[in-house]
């Protein structure tokens, strides 16, 4: 019976872990080896653990090489002592004798119970990193287990992920038990366990709920070729096919704005600004500072920028509120720019009159598209631009001023970018698993 009840918890304990049948077996078999060496042979020995599946009795048997010169009784065996068991046997043979299980004292009983559980704290961790690491880089749903000033913890099933303050929406209240998507950024086998790491900031968190949404991206017919974010406030996507029959910005926008609206609500209400990708700079650059239109872009492939030019009257707007449009477009092309209002290029000779055109369809919206919800992108742009409070109409006064009487010089490059103020700077910080830890460690 006793044997019967082993059986019956070993199967409970299976199914608990979720570890195979065979790989339990074999993390018991080596726990059994392993303390009857500690207490009744030396660390080199070989031992062979059979275990009956069906009644849970085991057999252990001592594995020994026949010599004619007895040096370690506990790895070799004498010729005399091995023709005693059978006749046959000649030196440099394997014999294997049956253990008395009997006779297993009850610290080499513990010391397995011990070995045991580290052997499936052990797999535990291997499992759930092997489980995890094919998923990084791709969003997951779990359930908000705990929520700390500088961290959350994210049950995603076998564990929890850690989300830290500086890794969530600015703005976003998360609350416990609430269901929150997240992207798998980092995948961790620490000392202490797997930490699972994740982010509802990174760019490619957008690109991933592109996925989800829009099956033409998910079916690879539509590519986004680049993404750049400001996480709370407003993103560029650009998107590529080469399907002449598919419109990828409309794939993306949905019916009615249903598609992309999904998306925003995810990010909560985070602006999505969807444009062409092309592999033509000049074109890409053009698009990538939409809603502005652009009179003409020079490149110059030494030092990978670009000189922009704007009509004088939406230098504002290319530029956007705080540099944002700018920086945007920087991080989306990844090329320097330089923006310059028309009367200040030709003013400093740098185009004439031939030089400015307007580019062909570089609309950040198509005009197949629903026109409530090109609007309403539009609407919200200028509303950032132009802001209601007085000091901002005072600023807005001010470029206005200048554009009228002297040149108005503007460059956007990255240095410009690196020293933003974000107000969850002080957490950017080598992580502290610690408080997670205590959380999450799996005895």
């Amino acid at each position: 019976m006793a044997s019967k009840k082993f059986m019956d918890a070993l199967n409970l304990l299976i199914e608990e872990k979720g570890i195979e049948k065979d790989v339990f077996l074999e993390m018991l078999k080596e726990s059994i080896a392993k303390a009857y060496k500690k207490n009744y042979l030396n660390p080199d020995a070989n031992v062979r653990v059979e275990i009956n599946e069906k009644t849970g009795k085991f057999r252990l048997f001592e594995i020994r090489t026949v010599v004619d010169d007895l040096d370690d009784e506990d790895i070799e065996l004498s010729l005399e002592e091995a023709q005693a068991i059978n006749p046959f046997y000649k030196i440099g043979d394997v014999v294997e004798t049956e253990a008395d299980v009997e006779h297993i004292g009850r610290l080499a009983a513990i010391q397995t119970k011990q070995l045991f559980r580290q052997k499936i704290r052990e797999t535990e961790k291997e499992t759930l990193y092997n489980e995890f690491a094919d998923k990084k880089d791709d969003i997951i749903t779990g359930i908000v287990d705990r929520v700390e000033d500088k961290f959350a913890i994210v049950n995603i099933g076998k564990t929890g992920a850690f989300l830290a303050i500086n890794q969530q929406i600015p703005g976003e209240r998360i609350k416990e038990g609430q269901h929150l998507k997240v992207y798998v950024s980092d995948v961790d086998r620490g000392t202490k366990g797997t930490h699972i790491v994740v982010s509802r900031t990174e760019p490619n968190f957008v690109k991933r709920l592109f996925e989800l949404e829009v099956p033409e991206v998910y079916d690879g017919t539509v590519e986004i070729k680049a993404v750049s974010r400001e996480p709370g406030e407003r993103s560029k996507v650009a998107v590529y096919t080469s399907n002449e029959s598919v419109d990828p910005i409309g794939s993306c926008v949905g019916p009615k704005g249903s598609r992309v609206k999904n998306v925003v609500d995810e990010l909560n209400g985070e602006m999505i600004d969807i444009i062409i990708w092309s592999s033509d700079p000049v074109v890409f650059i053009s698009n990538a500072l939409s809603p502005s239109e652009v009179k003409h872009v020079a490149i110059n492939e030494n030092d990978h920028s670009a000189l922009v030019v704007v009509p004088d009257d939406q230098l504002s707007l290319a530029i956007g509120k705080r540099g944002q449009n700018a920086r945007l477009a920087v991080r989306l092309t990844g090329w320097k720019i330089d923006i310059k209002s028309v009367s200040e290029a030709l003013e400093l000779g740098l185009i004439t009159l031939e030089d400015i055109t307007i580019p062909e369809d570089n609309s950040p919206v198509d005009s197949n598209f629903e026109e409530e919800f090109a609007q309403e992108m539009l609407e919200k742009t200028s509303d950032e631009v132009i802001d209601d409070t007085e000091e901002e109409i005072i600023e807005e006064e001010i470029i206005e001023e200048v554009v009228e009487t002297a040149p108005v010089k503007k460059v956007i490059e990255y240095e410009d970018f690196e020293d933003l103020d974000d107000e969850y700077s002080k957490y950017d910080e080598e992580i502290d698993y610690d408080e997670y830890d205590k959380y999450y460690d799996a005895d």
